[in-house]
C-alpha cells in the first residue's frame, strides 16, 4: 500500500501559489537526464511544506562541466544543496562501452567518480551533496546467472550502490537518495516510461516524480533540522488487536497468528524506531493499571513498560493529555506523530493540535505497517550512540517533573537536584553530538545556525574559535551532552558568540545562567573583555527572544547584545557544580 502523495499535476499547480515569507533553501540540480518535470515536482513538493526551492537547474547531462569548472553558474550561484542525479538507463550505456576485462571493477571506478565529484564541490562550497543510489536493472544477458558473475551489469550495480552507501559513511556532508528503494515499492513498469525516455530522455515517469521529490525534500529537512522526534500510540486496535478493557488481557490479540502477527510486527517496528531514538509514548482512553498490563506481563507483546517514555491512560480528551506529554517532552508538537485507528479521535486531535502529525491508518491492521513505512515519518541526517537512551532521559524527566511539584519554590527543586556538569572544548568524542545537537535543537538555537561533523570537526581545531561542550547530571540519572557554545574570536579584546544551542530538555535548571558563567571564566582566562550575542528570530525560537536580556547584557541594536566581562555580576544562582 502506498502512501497518499499528492500527483505530479497537483504539484504543478502548488507552484502557481504564493510563497510570501516561506523559508527559501537553494538547490542546485544536476544530471545525466531531463530535468525540467523533477525540478517542478521538488518545487510543488516544498510549497506544501513551507519551502520555497530556489533552483538551478544545470543544463542536459552537464554534471563535469558544471561541477569542474569554478567559473561555472553553479558556483555562482552557491547553492546550499547540490542533487545529483544519475541514471540506470545512462549507466549501462557507459558498462556496455567498457571493454569486457576492465567490468570487473566497473564499480569501483564509478564510486571513485562520485568521491572526485563530492570533492571538488566541497572544496569550493559550503554545502551538502545528495546523490541517488542506483535502481536495480537485470539487462537480461546473464539472466539469474548475473548474480554469480562480476562482469555482470546487475552485479555491478549492486557493487556500486555499496560503496556509495559506505562512501557516505566516511564523508558527512555527502547523503543518499534511495531511489533504488521507490523504484522497487512503485514498481519498474510505472517508475519508467520508456516513451518519456525514447521521446525526452526522461527517466522517471509523472508516477515516481513526486516521491522522488518528497524524498528529496525529507533529506533536505532532516539536514536543516526539521524530523519527527516522538510517536504517540493509541492503545486498543492500533498497538494491539481488540479492546483490553472488555476482552481482558488474553483476549486482546498480539502474537504470531491471525491478525495479531500485524500488530506484533508494528510493535516490533516500533520498538526499533525507539532503539534509533525516536520517543515513544502512550496516549490511550483506559483505566491505567489495566492498559499497562500487557505491557508488563503478557508474553507476545514486544514493548514494555521501559519503552515508553510518558504513560498517560485515563479516560480524558486525547487533546490535553498530548498536550501534557509535549510539556513534559519539551518539544514540538510538529516533531510529534500520533496513531491512532479511530477516525473521530485522529479528527479530534488534528482540530486541537494542527502542528501534530496525524496519519489515516487504513481500515485493515494488516496494512497499517507497509502504510506508515511508505510515510517515511522518521527521516534522519545522522545518528549517534546516545540516541538508543533517549527514551530513558525522558523517563527521568518525568521524574523530575513529578519531585517539582512538590516544592514551593524553584530554588529549592533545583537545590535538590544535586547537578553536576562536566565543561570543556570539543574533542572527536564529542564532535558527532553536537553536530546533531546542531542539527535537531530549533527552539533553543539563538541564530538558527546548523552544523554538520565537518562543519563541528573544522570549528574544534581553527584557531579563531573558542568552545565549550556541557554534560549536565543530577540524582536522577545522566542527560548527557546537552549544550555547547561556539565563540569567534574578534578584534578589540571581544568574542561573539557565534552559536549557543542547548537542549529544551533542561529549560530551567538554571543551565542558562551556568553557561554564560563558564563562557565568561574562559574569556577571562584568555584576556577577552567583551561578549556580543546575536538574536535572530524564527518561528520556532521565541521562546530565547529574551534570552540575553534576562542574564543581564545590553542591547546593541535590533539583534545584538553586548556584555562587558570584568562588570558582570550574575543575578541568581545556578545550583550546578562543575566536575
Amino acid at each position: 500500500m502506498q502512501a497518499d502523495v499528492k500527483g505530479f499535476s497537483a504539484l504543478l499547480k502548488n507552484i502557481k501559489k504564493p510563497a510570501d515569507g516561506f523559508k527559501r533553501i537553494k538547490l542546485a540540480v544536476l544530471a545525466d537526464n531531463a530535468t525540467q518535470f523533477v525540478v517542478k515536482a521538488i518545487k510543488g513538493t516544498g510549497i506544501d511544506y513551507g519551502i520555497d526551492y530556489d533552483i538551478f537547474e544545470a543544463d542536459y547531462d552537464q554534471i563535469d562541466v558544471q561541477i569542474y569548472d569554478t567559473g561555472s553558474d553553479l558556483y555562482e550561484f552557491k547553492p546550499d544543496f547540490v542533487l545529483i542525479l544519475r541514471s540506470t538507463q545512462k549507466l549501462v550505456k557507459q558498462f556496455y562501452s567498457t571493454q569486457t576485462a576492465g567490468r570487473s571493477s566497473f564499480a569501483a571506478e564509478q564510486v571513485q567518480y562520485s568521491l572526485n565529484l563530492y570533492w571538488s564541490l566541497t572544496k569550493e562550497l559550503n554545502c551538502k551533496v545528495i546523490v541517488n543510489l542506483f535502481p536495480e536493472h537485470n539487462d537480461g544477458v546473464f539472466g539469474n546467472y548475473a548474480a554469480k558473475t562480476n562482469l555482470s551489469f546487475p552485479f555491478q550495480v549492486k557493487k556500486l550502490n555499496l560503496g556509495l552507501m559506505e562512501l557516505a559513511q566516511s564523508n558527512r556532508n555527502l547523503f543518499l537518495l534511495q531511489l533504488d528503494g521507490l523504484v522497487n515499492n512503485l514498481g519498474l513498469e510505472k517508475s519508467f516510461d520508456p516513451k518519456l525516455y525514447i521521446n525526452g530522455d526522461t527517466v522517471y515517469s509523472f508516477d515516481l516524480l513526486p516521491l522522488l521529490a518528497k524524498s528529496v525534500h525529507d533529506i533536505i529537512s532532516a539536514i536543516s533540522g526539521s524530523f519527527k522526534k516522538c510517536v504517540i500510540l493509541d492503545l486498543d486496535n492500533t498497538t494491539w488487536g481488540g479492546i483490553i478493557g472488555d476482552d481482558g488481557m488474553e483476549g486482546i490479540q498480539i502474537g504470531d497468528l491471525g491478525i495479531g502477527k500485524a500488530f506484533t510486527e508494528l510493535q516490533l517496528w516500533i520498538k526499533e524506531l525507539k532503539k534509533r531514538g525516536i520517543i515513544v509514548a502512550v496516549c490511550s482512553k483506559n483505566t491505567e493499571s489495566i492498559a499497562k498490563e500487557p505491557f508488563e506481563i503478557h508474553p507476545d507483546m514486544k514493548l514494555r513498560m521501559d519503552d515508553i517514555a510518558v504513560f498517560m491512560a485515563n479516560w480524558e480528551n486525547k487533546v490535553d493529555n498530548i498536550r501534557h506529554i509535549q510539556n513534559i517532552l519539551q518539544i514540538g508538537f510538529d516533531t510529534m506523530v500520533f496513531l491512532d485507528d479511530n477516525p473521530f479521535e485522529r479528527e479530534m486531535v488534528k482540530s486541537g493540535i494542527p502542528e501534530i502529525t496525524v496519519p489515516d491508518l487504513p481500515e485493515d491492521p494488516a496494512e497499517y505497517l507497509l502504510y506508515l513505512r511508505s510515510l517515511n515519518l522518521f527521516e534522519t541526517a545522522s545518528y549517534t550512540d546516545e540516541d538508543e537512551i533517549r527514551t530513558r532521559q525522558y523517563q527521568e524527566e518525568a521524574q523530575r517533573n513529578s519531585l517539582q511539584q512538590s516544592f514551593s519554590d524553584e530554588a529549592t527543586f533545583l537545590q535538590s537536584l544535586e547537578m553536576t556538569a562536566i565543561v570543556k572544548p570539543f574533542d572527536n568524542f564529542t564532535i558527532p553530538r553536537i553536530a546533531q545537537l546542531s542539527q535537531r535543537s530549533n527552539q533553543f538555537n539563538l541564530r538558527r545556525v546548523r552544523y554538520t561533523d565537518d562543519d563541528i570537526q573544522s570549528i574544534a581545531y581553527a584557531d579563531q574559535h573558542l568552545t565549550l561542550s556541557f554534560n549536565l547530571a543530577d540524582k536522577f540519572g545522566d542527560h548527557g551532552l546537552i549544550a555547547f557554545v561556539i565563540l569567534e574570536i574578534q578584534p578589540e579584546e571581544t568574542l561573539f558568540i557565534d552559536s549557543w544551542i542547548m537542549s529544551c530538555r533542561v529549560l530551567k535548571r538554571g543551565m542558562e545562567l551556568f553557561t554564560l558563567l563558564s563562557i565568561i571564566d574562559l574569556a577571562k582566562a584568555r584576556g577577552y573583555k567583551k561578549l556580543v550575542g546575536e538574536y535572530i528570530p524564527t518561528k520556532k525560537n521565541g521562546l530565547v527572544k529574551d534570552h540575553y536580556e534576562k542574564l543581564g547584557f545590553s542591547k546593541a541594536d535590533d539583534n545584538t547584545w553586548e556584555l562587558e566581562i570584568d562588570n558582570y555580576q550574575p543575578n541568581a544562582k545556578a545550583f550546578i557544580d562543575k566536575k
